[in-house]
């Protein structure tokens, strides 16, 4: 009796095929964002060829095995493999020591064969190394780029996994295709929510100097006000997009965060990597036809958002106080745009509102770290014991905020803007009853982890701002 036939080795890419993105260029941005002075040895280091660049790049970074973005059906698909018997191998062009992890991780794979001793493992090179390892015998190959076709044309059958129909096409025309594997496909859609379009709202503080120096009917300074508030969206949303790569790792780790574009695997990391700058010269153009003031606070806004996204994000109480301070300067940047004085009030009760809505989002973040473990250090500069006192400094801010409005109602520089400043101090109310309301849904956890997003899907906080927009209106 003739014994069965062993089943074929399979032969599985990793980057693109069994996760969601590549390895190596998320290790590359990783060390670039660690030190840019990185940038010159990675020239030094491609002097002597992708195997030496990989190589140098895997020595100083680690891949986080546990929590890549798993193509969850392929991995699904190959554990089921691997219990009927067919032997796997992981064939990538990633550096052995990034590969050993995810192997080790998965813990499905016979052998590895990867980028090491000199030889970048790809295309050509990985179709020698899978035929010396497989002494002539047939084998299949999974992969997911064009590529991979000088593979897929020795192979006895392929698998497609999480590639371009295009790819499949030509894969058809070049072997037997065993298996195809779709993945989620980026629609524009994907790559405007990466520039997070919900946060142009709080751009919205560039029009509160043109509301409240009562400039309504100045048709040149609303197109400025507007012009003002679409080059900072582009501008933040450039800085978003380079901060969602700079936290990929710990976004990961997040159990939200973790379905951003790029955490995701949705958007390649070099997608990203010139989605970034372009935004930020797009504002910075339409900056240059609005006063010169108005362009250089936009450029501090951009210098100190990127010296929060890698330095103060991680320093205790510097994080929101620099927070309070962007969103300040939102106010200030308006001002300027339309070319009306800065009121000390406005920035005085701007200054201790944000830095109250700033301790929000960070006692949101601890409450969420007690939950899920068990109170370590947030990598903030906060631990979970610091909530009682972050707690009652945000309240005490947002009571001070209210304070210096209150104050502001009854000084001299109403009398000059309202013919019935008397009408305003029904907006104090408003205004305590928003803050205290943020406050108390904090501590019951039902806060999102942004305020400003909370605000945006809390059916109060609109009619708060009827309320204060109609006492503004009668007091006129």
């Amino acid at each position: 009796m003739n014994e069965p036939e062993p089943p074929v080795t399979l032969y599985v890419d990793l980057d693109g095929t069994i996760i969601y993105g590549d390895i190596s260029v998320e290790a590359v941005f990783a060390l670039l964002l660690k030190n840019p002075l990185y940038f010159f040895l990675f020239l030094a280091w491609m002097l002597r060829g992708k195997a030496y660049f990989k190589h140098q790049v895997a020595l100083r970074t680690g891949c986080d095995a546990e929590n890549l973005p798993y193509h969850t059906a392929f991995v699904e698909f190959l554990r089921g493999e691997r219990v009927r018997g067919r032997p796997l191998v992981l064939a990538t062009a990633s550096h052995r020591r990034h590969a050993e992890e995810v192997a080790c991780h998965l813990g499905i794979f016979d052998d590895v064969i990867a980028t090491e001793n000199g030889s970048n493992l790809d295309g050509a090179r990985k179709l020698a190394a899978i035929e010396e390892r497989s002494a002539g015998k047939p084998f299949v190959y999974a992969g997911n780029e064009r590529k991979d076709l000088a593979v897929w044309r020795c192979a006895q059958a392929a698998i497609v996994v999480n590639a371009p129909h295009a790819v499949i096409e030509a894969v058809r025309r070049n072997a037997s295709v065993e298996r195809v594997f779709d993945g989620p496909r980026a629609g524009w859609r994907t790559y405007v929510q990466a520039c997070r379009p919900h946060q142009w709202t709080k751009n919205l503080l560039l029009f509160v100097p043109f509301v409240t120096a009562h400039q309504w009917h100045n048709t040149q300074a609303a197109w400025q006000a507007a012009a003002a508030f679409v080059a900072f969206g582009l501008c933040a949303s450039g800085i978003y997009v380079l901060n969602d790569l700079a936290d990929i790792a710990s976004d990961r780790r997040h159990l939200r965060k973790r379905a951003r574009a790029f955490a995701s695997g949705a958007i390649p990391c070099l997608h990203g990597v010139l989605m970034a700058p372009s935004l930020v010269v797009s504002g910075l153009v339409l900056a240059t036809w609005l006063p010169a003031g108005f362009f250089w606070v936009l450029m501090l806004y951009l210098a100190a958002t990127v010296a929060y996204s890698f330095y103060f994000k991680r320093k205790l109480l510097l994080d929101v106080l620099v927070l309070a301070g962007l969103y300040t300067l939102r106010v200030i940047a308006g001002a300027l745009a339309i070319g009306v004085a800065l009121s000390f009030w406005l920035l005085a009760f701007s200054i201790f509102l944000f830095f109250s809505l700033a301790l929000v989002k960070r006692c949101v973040e601890l409450s969420l770290l007690a939950e899920t473990s068990g109170g370590e250090n947030a990598g903030r500069g906060y631990a979970v014991a610091d909530l009682p006192i972050l707690r009652t400094m945000g309240v005490a801010s947002a009571f001070v905020a209210v304070l210096v409005y209150a104050l502001y109602i009854n000084s001299a520089d109403v009398a000059q803007l309202y013919s019935s400043p008397r009408w305003l101090w029904f907006s104090c109310p408003a205004l305590l009853y928003w803050t205290s309301r943020i406050w108390i849904n904090e501590t019951r956890g039902t806060v999102h982890d942004d305020p400003i997003v909370y605000a945006l899907r809390d059916p109060a906080s609109y009619g708060v701002l009827l309320v204060v927009a109609g006492t503004l209106i009668i007091a006129v």
